[in-house]
């Protein structure tokens, strides 16, 4: 008698457990930031793609596209005028700059521009390429990120005109 007891305690208490309702979960598919910041430094883009932010990719193609024809067309001029001053020391005038600069400072104050151009074209390329890949780190971090009207900053102008004379005040709500 005692066990049958026991036993209809235990069922009993399955049963309650059998009738409660389950929760809908909603599944989440959490990003790793270190798997875009992975992919976005194998290929630049590929961070966004992962992170599902698309529209990113074309701002990162034309950030890094330009700096490196900006850095290819620089190093070219440069060479240009390097080669060309360099023939000129040598005795040689059939430069391309032949009948356009006449003066050999001209082609080493050339040189120089194109090699601080050529330098800084090197210098944004490998900024945007680390901006590509700090981008799509911290966007994964941020994915689930709350923005919504209860956390705001509103700042707002006052108009306090009184006996006195018309003055302007400041606001700030800041709602959380």
């Amino acid at each position: 008698m005692k066990n049958n007891f026991i036993i209809i305690i235990l069922l009993n208490f399955s049963l309650i457990t059998i009738a409660q309702d389950q929760l809908n979960k909603k599944n989440i598919n959490i990003l790793r930031p270190s798997k875009a910041a992975f992919y976005s430094a194998v290929f630049p883009g590929l961070g966004q793609v992962y992170n599902r932010k698309a529209w990113k990719v074309p701002i990162v193609f034309s950030a890094i596209g330009i700096s490196g024809y900006a850095y290819d067309f620089n190093k070219k001029k440069y060479f240009s005028y390097r080669n060309a001053y360099k023939r000129r020391l040598a005795g040689f005038n059939d430069d391309e700059f032949q009948g356009l600069i006449l003066n050999n400072e001209r082609l080493l104050d050339g040189q120089d521009f194109y090699r601080k151009n050529k330098d800084l074209s090197m210098v944004f390329l490998v900024g945007f390429y680390f901006l590509n890949i700090l981008d799509a780190n911290i966007d994964a971090h941020l994915l689930d990120y709350n923005v919504d009207e209860n956390l705001s900053f509103q700042p707002s102008i006052l108009d306090l005109s009184s006996e006195i004379g018309p003055s302007i005040g400041i606001k700030i709500n800041y709602i959380f």
